[in-house]
């Protein structure tokens, strides 16, 4: 039987930062929403948003289920263990993983991340190279029950694939370059504070569409560091 592939993207309303980017607008649609049907697009896998139980998340609850997606509520500060028991609840074997302040992600990224999990039968798959913000990470869901068994640390429970990424030896992970077109490391579009809301604002009103690609995105965002081949 193929394995059961999902994309999960986890937010909340609390932030440190910039407490209610969530439900900060883009072209007056929430950034959660951006990023729930800019996933959907992808069309290579269902999507479930992963947030917490507290009241305040009701609202993401509502946005996700309001455009199609799966929810699960769990723990607000173990992210890992959230995302073990989200794809457990909702039998995926293989996760996209995806978070709630990134409304320029690739449409594109979770098929491309999905053939090359396959293809390598790897653990985990990122790609490097794409603007800060734009990109997605595999993983099996065998990986993360490994990972939320074996990790400890506070930070390898808030950051869900740390520990398997620091775990190379143990676990098979994969790195790959980024298209040549959306090669731009030096680009910031994800939003963590008020001034990168303001920058992603600029930049989808520079490209006139609701939905951007991420190519569009960077053509709007002008000239920065050169675009090289793999070597």
């Amino acid at each position: 039987m193929p394995a059961r592939a999902g994309i999960i993207l986890q937010a909340r309303v609390g932030s440190s930062r910039l407490p209610g980017k969530a439900l900060a607008t883009i072209n007056g649609t929430t950034i959660l929403e951006h990023c729930l049907r800019r996933l959907m697009r992808s069309g290579v896998a269902p999507i479930v948003l992963a947030t917490t139980h507290r009241r305040e998340d009701d609202a993401l609850d509502a946005i996700a289920r309001a455009v199609g997606a799966g929810v699960f509520r769990g723990d607000e500060k173990d992210v890992l263990g959230r995302y073990v028991s989200a794809a457990e609840a909702f039998d995926l074997d293989t996760i996209i993983r995806a978070t709630g302040d990134n409304p320029c992600v690739d449409i594109e990224a979770p098929g491309r991340l999905l053939d090359l999990l396959r293809a390598h039968d790897a653990d985990y798959v990122c790609e490097d190279g794409l603007p800060y913000g734009a990109a997605v990470e595999a993983v099996t869901r065998t990986a993360l029950i490994r990972a939320a068994h074996e990790a400890h640390h506070a930070e390898d429970r808030e950051h869900v694939t740390l520990y398997v990424r620091r775990n190379p030896r143990t676990f098979r992970v994969i790195v790959a370059p980024a298209p040549v077109p959306l090669r731009r490391p030096d680009l910031r579009v994800t939003v963590d504070t008020a001034a990168d809301l303001e920058h992603v604002r600029e930049l989808y009103a520079r490209t006139g569409e609701d939905t951007p690609s991420l190519l569009h995105i960077i053509d709007a965002a002008g000239p920065g560091q050169p675009r090289t081949e793999v070597a």
